[in-house]
């Protein structure tokens, strides 16, 4: 890999070792956001079991595919319309639903028919026919408005591949740098215009990341969304960011497992939301999982890799408070290979229509970020003006 594609790769994280002592001296830019639309784009990696997370109570087959599953939830669900439910441990993102800022998408798939974790996700971010591990879809839509990113991860996730405009940030573990290493650095890099500008640019994200993040949970998921939460609102170039959660394969002991998962992603969810203060209602937060598990529970308590899986479409710019998507059942005959959830809509369908109502994409450059034949049903979604 040639010097500069590799700087561009690693994007503005290259020099942050952690630099509070120069974080705090080091100037945020910031400056007027009203007309700026901000997305989120949040990736649970390891397979969303979205029958335990978004219930369908109406169907009887549920207790005969999921007899020990959904026991350990059925008394304590969190209503939503038409017979669906919340698992009680997303009780802010029922809050949302009932406050019409969230938008939960039923018996979604991507496309990619496999179930290979690996794979699934990078055919979920490239968002593509086949995979190219250089070119994502959010990388491919921001150039068409000329917006920059920001990948809260150690290195640019495949999303954004593809754009020089991305910038990563992640907490270090490292031992916080001084002033001196610092200007070491920019005297160093003084003769370099991307390094350079790398360094600053680096600076400026840590300086607004940085106090937010605990010392002893660096790389919790809540410390992440609250450090994203200030890099959004405190910088007007950054319109939208990307982050991610792993731990949703549960193969065994799910409903302990998933309890702990989602109510991980639920206090981070919060946590976004109250730091964005006011621009949360310019904001719309995708939340989406390269595939869901098995419609029948395993002999371990546990659920196997599947197929259709479910998203949440939230924030202040939309018009929520309604389950979204086609249910496709749950008897034998209406499985996917008489084994998995249906899926009945594309998710980079509804990607799509965020993007064209969040930032305007026209259809000729929506369908230049997503091949045609995943968005050619593309659905509606009401957003706030």
């Amino acid at each position: 890999m040639k010097r500069r594609h590799f700087i561009k790769t690693i994007g503005a994280s290259l020099v942050l070792f952690q630099g509070t002592a120069l974080a705090s001296k080091a100037k945020a830019l910031k400056g007027s956001q009203a007309n700026t639309k901000k997305i989120v784009w949040v990736v649970l990696r390891g397979g969303l079991d979205s029958l335990h997370t978004i219930v369908p109570t109406f169907e009887a087959d549920l207790v005969k595919l999921r007899p020990s599953l959904y026991k350990s939830v059925k008394d304590k669900l969190l209503p939503l319309d038409n017979g669906f439910a919340f698992n009680p441990a997303l009780k802010y993102l029922h809050t949302w639903y009932k406050n019409k800022e969230l938008m939960p998408v039923v018996a979604v798939g991507s496309g990619y028919k496999r179930r290979s974790h690996f794979d699934g996700q990078d055919f979920l971010e490239s968002g593509l026919t086949k995979i190219n591990e250089d070119s994502g879809w959010l990388a491919r839509a921001l150039k068409h408005k000329n917006k920059k990113a920001l990948a809260v991860s150690r290195s640019t996730p495949v999303s954004l591949r593809g754009s020089d405009n991305t910038s990563t940030w992640y907490p270090s573990s490292l031992k916080d740098a001084d002033d001196d290493v610092y200007a070491a650095l920019g005297k160093l890099y003084a003769e370099d215009a991307l390094l350079s500008s790398r360094l600053k640019e680096g600076l400026n994200i840590q300086d607004m990341a940085g106090s937010t993040v605990s010392e002893k949970r660096k790389g919790k998921f809540i410390d992440l969304t609250k450090a994203c939460a200030q890099l959004l609102k405190n910088n007007n170039t950054i319109d939208c960011a990307m982050l991610e959660l792993g731990g949703w394969d549960t193969h065994n002991n799910q409903n302990v497992r998933l309890k702990k998962q989602l109510t991980e992603l639920d206090n981070g969810l919060e946590s976004l939301k109250e730091g964005l203060g006011e621009t949360w209602k310019d904001t719309i937060v995708i939340v989406a999982t390269e595939f869901g598990r098995t419609a029948k529970e395993n002999g371990t308590g546990g659920t196997d890799h599947g197929t259709a899986s479910n998203m949440f479409i939230a924030g202040g710019s939309v018009k929520g408070g309604k389950v979204l998507g086609d249910w496709p059942g749950l008897s034998e005959s209406q499985l996917f290979e008489q084994r998995d959830l249906m899926p009945t809509s594309n998710s980079f369908s509804w990607i799509a229509s965020v993007l064209g109502e969040q930032w305007g994409l026209s259809a000729e450059q929506l369908n230049d970020v997503f091949p045609a034949e995943f968005i050619k049903r593309k659905p509606t979604i009401k957003i706030v003006v």
